[in-house]
């Protein structure tokens, strides 16, 4: 998933989608290590983007507010 997708979405599907990936993060944990190693990376890297992303909105909205 792409920064340019997350954007577009608003902060509740952001939302849904940040459960959703922790869920998969947690069954792909619970599989075989070998297999799950590459997945578990990748859903990390996307709750990563979202996570920084939603911060990063959170601070705009705090300096506007100033």
């Amino acid at each position: 998933m792409k920064i340019k997708e997350l954007r577009q979405m608003n902060k509740e599907d952001r939302e849904k989608k940040l459960k959703e990936l922790k869920l998969e993060l947690i069954k792909a944990k619970s599989t075989s290590a070998k297999t799950a190693n590459a997945k578990t990376k990748q859903i990390k890297k996307i709750i990563a983007k979202i996570l920084t992303l939603n911060t990063t909105e959170n601070d705009k909205e705090v300096l506007k507010k100033e």
